[in-house]
């Protein structure tokens, strides 16, 4: 059997220029060695597999490098690095705090730390997951973390930053360091694959990267896995069947599912995804990722966020001319609510299904839930005084017309612009609030006929007797402003006002409009205000007392008199 080594060992960084995705770091610790301005400790603090420990490793060797390079790079041939490299140096030392935690532990730590290097400049200790450390021994590695011997230097390493006591913090030189970027990745795979001699798309090493989340070393396990089970010539369709990934594809179908209002082929799409295997949620939020790189592809200037091959990214720039704005923030806000309930959910399969429906409608919403004129009611006008086009007999264009009057309102956004929320949420109220009745006549009606028709609305809600109670028995005012009809409608109080406002006015509005025949009036709605007691009562004793001496001179004469407290 062949001595096979695992890419994450193989070709591990064995300098700053090979580092991958931790530039600002690696340019900040070769300065310190250039202009020696060595701390004597540091603490490397950052996810799994992002180089922590390999730049611990690369910074010791540096340190203690004979014939370092113009950039500070290790020569790889003096005595310090062929000893580092194999394994056998005496001033370079790991230890594992997850499995030396206790305080014999660090003293033996502590004693090792007094006996000088026996070549190189400097004794390196690099301590890996140094938050797994006990307490005990925090306290006893703190007095020698502050003042260690000249040729002592410590890099500590920890997944877990926040579990570093506060005195160890201060004593250390602290540098956290990112998650590596899906190019970088991708760019550190596809050299690796040259090398290895492996056919492989960029498509595949995108999912690889995706997976990876962030970590070199998970990413290098993956595309290792990956070999192993397509061989050397690797295809995306057997990385996404290896890896059990959601295939892009899936999304891109349920989309033009959507566009064409066909639930039925997205509920088939579904019920093949399930086939599969893959978890429910899983694919929900698959669908709002995708839902969220149209919206990105669709707007200028976002390119940077679109982390995709540039076949992909063309896909995605074709399906997203096609959606609109609101199709693409509705979609989401369907996706994300169903994200959120599902778990909540007696019939997981159906919650879903119930949203694909949702998505699927709507684009063809506003054509399948018009709202025509022709279904308002229309209460015969009993008005004493006729007005100059009586209520009854004006004519009702809008509702003969069937088409032009019943048709929802266009929208107003500007596809292929930036995204502007503002616009789009202008674009959503219209869209939702009901269709206005649009009325013919331009002469203003009587103060009297609207007094009259204002009773004749409230006989409209009969199945809701405390509405029709509060309609009837609420004080109006009508005045004119501007050629306006003004319709001042008093509430008892602002909870009132507030759902007046909100859940009927605009109904109240229309139909008052139709009743008189008349577009140019408006209800504005007030509360009844509160009329001061022209009188105080008085409550307290001390207050009764007071108000009997006021009415009454002989009470105030005769406590005068004896002196009596009041209070």
């Amino acid at each position: 059997m062949s001595d096979y080594i695992v890419s994450a060992r193989k070709y591990r960084p064995d300098s700053f220029e090979t580092l991958i995705g931790q530039d600002t770091i690696a340019r900040t610790l070769s300065n310190s060695i250039r202009r020696g301005q060595l701390a004597h400790a540091y603490l490397f603090c950052g996810p799994r597999g992002v180089g922590k420990t390999t730049t611990a490793r690369i910074f010791a060797k540096m340190i203690n490098c004979m014939n370092p390079g113009p950039e500070m790079e290790p020569c790889g041939q003096c005595e310090s690095c062929v000893s580092f490299q194999e394994g056998r140096s005496y001033c370079i030392h790991e230890l594992d705090a997850a499995s030396n935690n206790s305080v014999e532990d660090i003293k033996t730590l502590m004693e090792q730390v007094q006996v000088p290097p026996q070549v190189g400049r400097y004794s390196v200790y690099i301590i890996d997951e140094v938050h797994m450390l006990s307490q005990a021994a925090f306290n006893a590695f703190l007095k020698t973390l502050e003042e260690p011997p000249a040729h002592a230097i410590f890099i500590l390493a920890t997944t877990e930053k926040h579990k570093i006591l506060p005195t160890i913090l201060s004593r250390c030189q602290t540098y956290d360091f990112n998650r590596i970027s899906i190019p970088d990745m991708v760019r550190n795979l596809r050299g690796i694959a040259t090398k290895e001699g492996i056919t492989i798309d960029d498509e595949s090493l995108h999912v690889i990267a995706s997976k990876a989340d962030g970590a070199m070393r998970d990413a290098l396990t993956i595309f290792d896995q990956t070999v192993a089970f397509c061989g050397t010539d690797v295809h995306y369709e057997d990385v996404i069947r290896n890896l059990n990934v959601l295939d892009y594809e899936y999304s891109f179908r349920m989309v033009d599912d959507f566009l064409g209002g066909n639930y039925g082929d997205a509920f088939l799409t579904l019920d093949e995804i399930l086939s599969k295997g893959f978890n429910a949620l899983h694919f929900v939020g698959s669908l709002s990722s995708h839902l969220r790189n149209l919206v990105v592809a669709k707007t200028g200037g976002l390119e940077p966020l679109l982390e995709l091959p540039e076949s992909l990214k063309k896909r995605y720039a074709e399906q997203a001319s096609r959606c609109t704005h609101q199709f693409l923030y509705d979609a989401l806000g369907i996706t994300t609510a169903c994200e959120t309930a599902y778990k909540a959910a007696v019939n997981p399969r159906l919650h879903i299904e119930f949203a694909l429906m949702r998505l699927s409608y709507l684009v063809q919403k506003p054509a399948a839930e018009p709202k025509p004129v022709a279904e308002s009611p229309k209460p015969v006008v009993e008005s004493p005084k006729p007005s100059p086009k009586p209520a009854v007999e004006s004519p009702k264009p809008a509702v003969e017309a069937p088409a032009p009057q019943a048709a929802p309102r266009r929208r107003t956004a500007k596809t292929g612009s930036a995204l502007s929320m503002s616009a789009i949420m202008d674009e959503k109220k219209e869209e939702e609030a009901p269709a206005e009745t649009v009325v013919q006549g331009t002469t203003l009606p009587e103060d009297e006929t609207i007094r009259m028709q204002w009773k004749e609305l409230a006989k409209q809600y009969t199945d809701r007797p405390r509405l029709a109670s509060m309609i009837a028995n609420g004080k109006i005012d009508v005045r004119e402003a501007d050629g306006v009809k003004i319709v001042d409608f008093f509430v008892l109080n602002e909870a009132q006002k507030q759902w007046v406002e909100e859940k009927l006015l605009r109904e109240l509005e229309n139909k008052i409009r139709e009743m008189l025949s008349c577009p140019r009036v408006n209800i504005l709605v007030e509360v009844t205000p509160v009329e001061e007691s022209a009188e105080k009562v008085p409550y307290m004793p001390e207050e009764k007392a007071k108000d009997l001496m006021e009415k009454n001179p002989d009470v105030r004469a005769f406590v005068a008199d004896l002196g009596l407290d009041t209070k």
